[in-house]
């Protein structure tokens, strides 16, 4: 699956749009990994912790956005964004990943 921020593909024709597909995806937060992150946050360095669960939940989101899209008969997402939030102390964070699904049928005359 061919997955895009653009609203068009290079060399690609666009045939048909089929609609909006979205995926989502909400990750715990352990309560030791939020006490260390908040530590490490205090004295100023990255935390790893969080930015692993943040890859991890990107992933998942776009896992289930391309299989909402298979299902609707697409070979590609264009357009696609994403949003992402803190659902509270020590909840969870939830990232949403959305874009518009579309059959791409052969390449474009270059030239």
């Amino acid at each position: 699956m061919l997955v895009v921020t653009t609203s068009t593909l290079q060399g690609k024709e666009i045939k048909q749009y089929l609609g909006l597909v979205s995926g989502e995806a909400i990750l715990g937060a352990n309560i030791f990994k939020d006490f260390f992150a908040g530590i490490r946050d205090i004295v100023g360095g990255r935390s790893a912790a969080y930015e692993d669960e943040l890859r991890k939940a990107k992933d998942l989101a776009i896992q289930e956005m391309c299989e909402e899209a298979q299902q609707m008969g697409a070979n590609a997402i264009v357009g696609i964004r994403y949003d992402g939030s803190d659902l509270g102390q020590s909840t969870g964070t939830e990232v949403l990943c959305y874009g518009t699904a579309v059959k791409v049928v052969r390449n474009l005359p270059q030239g």
